[in-house]
Formats: structure tokens, C-alpha cells, sequence
């Protein structure tokens, strides 16, 4: 079965609210008797299509006319209306997505640990290590969220959900298309606006051609202020006159689609897509913790700040039929580059006031130069990926769904920090003022078998079973660290071989790490009547593990979650009150945090228990539409963390070399970055004018407060985010053709807390788990302040 996909016709079809749904994959297609047709969505979460309500997983879908009425643009805007799902983000392009609590302090290093959550653009993933592609968020069908392991369908990083997004599919029926513009103002900030638009050409009667194409600016909202800093050791001061800037954290979004759709014949058809995206960033998104010298959306920062992501997805996908039994072949490439300047001078000033390091800072005439410090970065990905499938007729008692996966990822790893016009002595051989590089080629590789049977053993009981086969292989070479002439401990002092990826002087890390298991799912359903069902589910998930890029250190291994659900779903007429429980356990789990010279290191260390509950209530008759949905997640270790980790999880135990062991959390401190409750509500009410029709939209959103950090001294630094509310508003008219609409998001401007960084935390102003109170500036990184806007649309 076909979505349709002209913007009209995605009205009825796509306005069902934010919904839960679990329910017995061999019901029938059509809607409950009684409900609206537009409570019928349809989604792939089982890699097929089908009716959501018939979908046996809790999952949240938000239609093409729901993105568009709640102003989503990317992916933190759909975060908001997602109950089980949360985000953490410096800037655009850098966001990492957690489910249900699953969260340990990831920060998202190049040579950390891979996401607990997947991320699909239609039938390729796209997941990198720093996170899910920022896509902006137009002509989509539909973004679908499935909580919980999905291991079984979309195995490795997808331990902890999966978060798909599908696009409109090319039209056989006609040729039309579709244009909107938009100009909006934020808050304390500059103007922006958004144009977009995209045209369905019927080729023939088996043929169509979709293009699709976007610009968005978004105006700044932070300013850049006056500040000026006086090195200790040196002497040397340094003031940032030449970057002060009013909003300068302005961002520019251009990219487009084009989609093919032929059908061979009957039973066979081809859809190749290619999509890319080009993201600028200017400045940081961060407001400095107030000071006497900052305040709201005010920073101070020394050097320049910007950012460009750009990248191209090329996909194809092959549906045929052998015999009555579904094929589908799939495949495809993504390539994406990031380019990245950040301040680093709150390190060297930090640094410099603790160790006097601005004393060994000279240039080669023997004269001391300025510790000021810059990172300029570069991450090049190639994704290849390809998975071959087939399922049985679906009206059949047995089904099943079977398949083969494989893909590789390639990530060029390439730091510079620079400090300018240093010796050579201590410059990094073969760069131009590096006191560090950091230069590693990281490969992640990972194969599969999957497979799930169902069976109805009842009318109204059905059984599946499912398994996946894994292996993964990952490696992680090159070189990092300092010069000879700065360390003798540490990067070049440290190679043990002639450069193995180009541009680094020598090798001091080659490793490689893999495994192999299976990871098991067992689901019932039962059919109470056929507006009211219940399911249990038992699910396993598994993230893979990788190398510590500190050669000393083992490399890390897989974590494991595993899900007991018990979900239900019921329809009566124009209400709907859907709902899961469950209990999550995540075993050894892949702990990341700084270490020694700042770098990340990540060991399996813990054991954490999520209780919680989702809920989604739905109402929708005569042009009034009511959702509400929420999550509450009890997230907390249940054995005590210790620096030094041992298999008895004593903290009085000391290491193997004698090193005093430390507890850095005891059992029940709560895991970070997920509230216990989040929550959110849209009230939308539609109304004949003249001949146009008009509506007015509320939506309100709620998240608790939030740990910053597992470890109770560096929460305590740190501090817990708090909690925020915010409320979106909108008011419009359309008719067959054209549309209007004023809205605003954020109304009453809050300045919530996302995320917080400081650059002089842990080994950076010291002894990891002794840092001096010379302390460090903290850095809030904020939702973004309110937003008014106008938009005008038509249809031709």
C-alpha cells in the first residue's frame, strides 16, 4: 500500500495527532468503526507498511500536516512533541537523542561510543558519531519514533529506539506542486525567513520525478560582548574586540531532494533518491552563566566560531514480488564533511593559572607568545549500506519477515590546536602552529541475519518471535597528541610506527576490536475487542563497542539493554488512549568521561534500571483535535560507580597497580539528561470562513529538571538543568489553493537549559576528581527564544 502524497490529499490522511500505538500486526488496514479518517496513519516501523494502530511497539508518528502546524523545522523541533524522546545539542548539526532515559554522558567525541539511537532517513541509516543529520524537516510524510530496543529489525545503535524519517514518494497521478515562504523575528535577536517548494512531475503512467528544495535562515540571538583576559605567567593580555557582534549566531540551510519512481511492471518498481543539505553556522549557541560581566544571551568569546555541514545521501531501493512473497533490495551511500572553528582560550587561560603553561610558550626567537589557543577540525564520513528482505503474504496465519544487513562507515578524524607563532620545537611535525593534532581514521563495520515470525494462534492471540545475528568489526589508527619537543611521554614520543594515515607525522594507536552474538524479541497481542487491545513484549538491544583512542586503554565492549513492556491501545469513536509500561535494564554499560590530557576515554562499567510509563490521549471530531502525551522514566544505576571499576562494584577495592579507588556515584543516583516527566499538549480547532477554512492551534510543552552529570562532584559543578516550559500558538486560514498562517513558538520566551559545557573541567584544570577551584566559565546551551512568524503558501 501507497501513501498519497499531494499536500491535499495528506490532510486527511496525516492530521492524526501524536499517537502510541501497539496492536496485532494481522488486523485490518481501515480504521476503527467510529473514528475520523483522519486517525489513520500509516508507518514502516516493521519495514513494511501498515496501519499504525496494527504496529505491536509503542511508537509516536507525526504527519506531514502535524510537522507543518507545530512549526517543526529539524530535528529539535520534532523532539518537542516526541514524549519518550529527549535532546541534548551544542548547535545545529551536533545533537545527540536519547529514549526513555537511556542516557550516561555521551558527549558525542569522535572517539566515543556510538549513539543508543538509530536514525533512518526512509530505508538507509545515517546515524554518525556525533549524532542524527539536522534535516530540514519539509515534504516529509511523516517522522516516525519507535521507543524501546529495536534491535531485532535495525540492530547496532538502535539499543535504545530508532527514529525514522520518511519523505514523500514520487506521485504517478499528475503533476503539481507546491511553494511556501516564511519571515519570522526571534526575540532579542534578527530577522529570518525560510523559502521551499517542490514539484511532482508525472512522467507516464509508471513514472514520476519529485524535487524538492530549501532555504531557511535563521536570525542570531546571542551576542558576543567586550571582554579582555590577562595571562598569568605572561603578562599578555588579549581582548576580543574584533569578534564582538550583536546575534551572531546566525545559521543558513539550503539543500534539496530529487526521487524517482518507476514501475517496471505490476509486481517490480525502482525508486532511486538523491538528497543533500548545506548547513552554516556563525557563533556559539551558548549564553556564559551569568557574571558580573554577562548576562542573558550575552558570551564572551576570543577567537572566530563557525561551522559548515554538508552532505549527500544517494539511495536506491528495489520492491518486487517473488511469487506472493514481498522483495525489497536497498542501498545506498552518504558522504558528509563538517568544518569546525572553536574558541579554546577559556583552556589556555584556565590552564596557564593552574600550571604557569603560558611560561613554555615561546617562538623561535626565544620570545614569549600568547597562550590563546583554537581548534580547527575537520570529520569526513562514507557510509556504504545495504540490506536485502523478504516477507510472506500478510493476510496469512504464519508470517514472516527475514533479511540480511550490512554496512560500513569510514570517519577522518582531524583536530588542529593551534596556538599561533609557537616554536617549531614544539609545533606538531608537518603543521603550521599546532600544539596538538589529533588526526585518526575510525572504521565501524557491522553485519547481520534478521529474522521475525509471527502467528495467529487465536483469532485474537498472536505470537512473534525474532532474532538478529551480529557481528561487528571496528578499528581506530593515526595519531594524537604533542611533539617531541613538548612531551616526551605523549605523541610523537609515543609512535611506534612510520604514519600510517597521511598528514600525521607518525603512528601511535592501530587498533581494532569485534564481536559476534545474537539478540532475541518475543511479542503477544491480544485483541480484547476490536477497538481495545493489549500486547507484552520482551526485546533486546545492543550498542557495539570500539577503541579508546588513548593506546594504553582496552578497548571498550557492547552494552545490552533489555525491555519488558506491557503495552495497550484502545479506540472508542472519535477518542483514543493508548499507553505502555515497562521496565528497562542496561548492562554493562559504556561509560564515557575525560580523562588524562582531557581526552575521553570510555570503560563498561554499570548497571541501570529504567521504570517508566508513556500515555497519548487523542481526541478528533467536527474540526476539534485534542492530544496529550507524556513519559515518566525512573532512570537510576543500581550499583555504585567507581573510578577504578572491578566485577564487584566495591569502591573500597584499589586498582591493579595500587591506584586508591574512589565512588563517583552511589547506586540510585539518577542517570543524566532525561527528565523524569516530559510532556506536551496541542488543542486545535478548524472553522469555515466565507469559503476559506480558518484555525487556531495551542500546543504546550513540559520537561522536568535534568542531571547534568552522572558523578555527584561534577554534577554539583555543573549543576542540574531545571525544568521549562514553553508555549507555541497559531492562527490561519487556506483554501484549495492558498494558505496563511501567523504563529509564534516559545510565546512567553523561556530560556531553557539543553545542554551545558565548560572547557576547563576534569584533567583540563587538573586532577580529574580534585579540580581546583580556579574553576572554568560555564557555558548554557538554550532553546531558542520566542519566534514570530508569518508563512504563505499555494498550491498549482
Amino acid at each position: 500500500m501507497s501513501l498519497p502524497v499531494r499536500r491535499r490529499s495528506m490532510v486527511a490522511v496525516l492530521l492524526g495527532s501524536t499517537v502510541l500505538a501497539a496492536a496485532q500486526p494481522a488486523l485490518a488496514q481501515n480504521a476503527p468503526a467510529g473514528a475520523d479518517e483522519g486517525d489513520v496513519i500509516y508507518v514502516t516501523a516493521q519495514k513494511r507498511t501498515e496501519n499504525m494502530q496494527s504496529v505491536p511497539i509503542a511508537i509516536t508518528a507525526l504527519g506531514n500536516e502535524k510537522l507543518e502546524s507545530l512549526q517543526v523545522k529539524d530535528m529539535q523541533d520534532t523532539v518537542k512533541f516526541l514524549p519518550s524522546v529527549t535532546i541534548q545539542t551544542t548547535q545545529p548539526g551536533f545533537s545527540q537523542i536519547y529514549f526513555r532515559g537511556v542516557a550516561s554522558g555521551e558527549n558525542a567525541n569522535h572517539s566515543g561510543p556510538l549513539p543508543t539511537v538509530g536514525t533512518y532517513l526512509d530505508e538507509m541509516p545515517i546515524t554518525t558519531i556525533q549524532g542524527a543529520l539536522d534535516i530540514h524537516a519539509y515534504d516529509l510524510a511523516r517522522v516516525e519514533a519507535l521507543a524501546g530496543p529495536q534491535g531485532t529489525l535495525y540492530g547496532a545503535s538502535s539499543m535504545a529506539g530508532t527514529v525514522k524519517i520518511v519523505t514523500n514518494q514520487p506521485d504517478y497521478s499528475g503533476t503539481y506542486g507546491g511553494e511556501d515562504v516564511e519571515l519570522n523575528s526571534v526575540a532579542h535577536g534578527a530577522m529570518g525567513g525560510v523559502a521551499e517548494g517542490f514539484v511532482n512531475f508525472r512522467l507516464s503512467d509508471h513514472a514520476a520525478l519529485r524535487v524538492v528544495a530549501w532555504y531557511r535562515h535563521d536570525g542570531g540571538y546571542i551576542d558576543n560582548i567586550y571582554g579582555s583576559r590577562t595571562y598569568p605567567t605572561s603578562g599578555i593580555t588579549q581582548n576580543n574586540a574584533d569578534y564582538v557582534k550583536k546575534n551572531y549566531n546566525d545559521v543558513d540551510t539550503y539543500g534539496g531532494r530529487m526521487a524517482l519512481g518507476i514501475e517496471l511492471d505490476e509486481n517490480w518498481t525502482l525508486k532511486p533518491t538523491l538528497m543533500g543539505q548545506i548547513q552554516k553556522t556563525h557563533g556559539s549557541f551558548a549564553q556564559e552563566r551569568s557574571s558580573a560581566v554577562t548576562g542573558k544571551l550575552q558570551t564572551v568569546q576570543y577567537n572566530p566560531e563557525w561551522s559548515k555541514d554538508q552532505w549527500y545521501q544517494a539511495a536506491l531501493t528495489v520492491e518486487g514480488k517473488l511469487g506472493n512473497w514481498d522483495l525489497v533490495a536497498t542501498g545506498g551511500i552518504l558522504n558528509r564533511k563538517d568544518y569546525t572553528d572553536a574558541d579554546y582560550s577559556d583552556y589556555s587561560y584556565f590552564y596557564d593559572a593552574l600550571y604557569g603553561s603560558g611560561a613554555y610558550f615561546y617562538d623561535n626567537n626565544g620570545d614569549l607568545v600568547s597562550p590563546n589557543q583554537y581548534i580547527q577540525g575537520k570529520d569526513v564520513y562514507h557510509r556504504q549500506f545495504g540490506e536485502l528482505r523478504i516477507s510472506s503474504p500478510q493476510d496469512s496465519r504464519l508470517r514472516l519477515i527475514a533479511g540480511m544487513f550490512y554496512q560500513r562507515q569510514s570517519h577522518l578524524i582531524e583536530q588542529n590546536y593551534i596556538v599561533d607563532n609557537i616554536a617549531d620545537s614544539i609545533t606538531v611535525p608537518g603543521t603550521a602552529s599546532d600544539i596538538w593534532l589529533t588526526k585518526q581514521k575510525r572504521i565501524d563495520r557491522d553485519y547481520a541475519l534478521f529474522g521475525e515470525v509471527s502467528f495467529d494462534l487465536t483469532d485474537k492471540l498472536t505470537a512473534t518471535g525474532g532474532l538478529r545475528a551480529y557481528k561487528y568489526k571496528n578499528s581506530l589508527v593515526g595519531f594524537f597528541g604533542y611533539s617531541d619537543g613538548y612531551s616526551s611521554r605523549t605523541g610523537v614520543a609515543a609512535c611506534f610506527a612510520d604514519a600510517i594515515v597521511s598528514g600525521t607525522p607518525c603512528t601511535n594507536l592501530d587498533k581494532v576490536t569485534s564481536d559476534t552474538g545474537v539478540i532475541p524479541k518475543l511479542n503477544l497481542t491480544y485483541k480484547i475487542t476490536p477497538d481495545a487491545m493489549i500486547y507484552a513484549t520482551w526485546s533486546r538491544g545492543f550498542r557495539p563497542g570500539g577503541i579508546n583512542r588513548r593506546g594504553t586503554l582496552a578497548p571498550y565492549g557492547p552494552d545490552k539493554l533489555d525491555n519488558y513492556e506491557l503495552g495497550w491501545k484502545t479506540q472508542w469513536g472519535p477518542l483514543r488512549f493508548n499507553g505502555a509500561v515497562y521496565q528497562e535494564d542496561w548492562n554493562n554499560i559504556q561509560l564515557s568521561f575525560l580523562g588524562e590530557n582531557g581526552l575521553t576515554e570510555i570503560r563498561n562499567a554499570g548497571v541501570a534500571r529504567i521504570r517508566g510509563i508513556e500515555f497519548d490521549l487523542g481526541y478528533h471530531k467536527n474540526g476539534l483535535t485534542l492530544s496529550a502525551g507524556g513519559s515518566y522514566n525512573d532512570a537510576t544505576i543500581r550499583k555504585d560507580f567507581c573510578l577504578i571499576a572491578n566485577s564487584s562494584f566495591d569502591c573500597s577495592l584499589a586498582g591493579t597497580d595500587g591506584t586508591e579507588n574512589a565512588l563517583l556515584a552511589p547506586k540510585g543516583t539518577r542517570l543524566p539528561t532525561t527528565a523524569k516527566f516530559k510532556g506536551n499538549a496541542v488543542a486545535r480547532y478548524e472553522f469555515p470562513v466565507a469559503s476559506w477554512e480558518g484555525h487556531v492551534q495551542f500546543a504546550v510543552n513540559y520537561i522536568g529538571k535534568r542531571r547534568s552529570d552522572l558523578r555527584l562532584f561534577e554534577n554539583s559543578l555543573k549543576g542540574e538543568f531545571g525544568a521549562y516550559t514553553t508555549a507555541d500558538v497559531s492562527i490561519g486560514v487556506k483554501n484549495d489553493k492558498y494558505r496563511v498562517e501567523l504563529y509564534a513558538t516559545n510565546l512567553f520566551d523561556s530560556n531553557g537549559v539543553i545542554d551545558r559545557g565548560v572547557q576547563c573541567l576534569e584533567t583540563t584544570c587538573g586532577d580529574p576528581y580534585n579540580i581546583s577551584s580556579t574553576g572554568g566559565v560555564f557555558y548554557d546551551y538554550v532553546i531558542k527564544p520566542r519566534v514570530i512568524g508569518l508563512k504563505v503558501g499555494a498550491d498549482f
